[in-house]
C-alpha cells in the first residue's frame, strides 16, 4: 500500500520515515519529495509498505500524530491526475479574450 504522509518537518528524511513507519511493519520505500531547483524538502513524502495490515495500522495510528514538532496527515495515497501538457483551460484561438466585436 503506498501511503502519502503531508506535514513533515524539512529537516525530515527518507531515513527518518523508513524508521517510523518500519514500527509498523516491512517498509519497500519512503521518500521525502524536494524541489528539483533547491533539492529542499517540499514537507511531505511516500511511503510504500507491502502490508495492507500494517499499513492500515501505520495511518490510523499515525494520521494527526506529532513528529519531529509537526502534526502530520497520514493517508492512502491518490494515484497522480493528469494533468493536461497545453498548460489547462485556456482558449485555443488564442489570447484570454479573442471574441470579435
Amino acid at each position: 500500500m503506498n501511503i502519502y504522509i503531508a506535514g513533515l518537518n524539512f529537516s525530515t528524511t527518507d531515513a527518518d520515515l523508513n524508521d517510523l513507519f518500519s514500527e509498523y511493519g516491512e517498509v519497500s520505500s519512503a521518500r521525502v519529495i524536494t524541489d528539483r531547483e533547491t533539492g529542499r524538502s517540499r514537507g511531505f513524502g511516500f511511503v510504500e509498505m507491502s502490508d495492507d495490515t500494517a499499513a492500515q495500522k501505520a495511518i490510523d495510528e499515525l494520521n494527526g500524530a506529532e513528529y519531529d514538532q509537526k502534526t502530520i496527515s497520514v493517508n492512502v495515497a491518490r494515484p497522480r491526475e493528469e494533468r493536461p501538457r497545453n498548460g489547462g483551460n485556456r482558449d485555443r484561438r488564442g489570447g484570454y479574450n479573442s471574441r470579435r466585436y
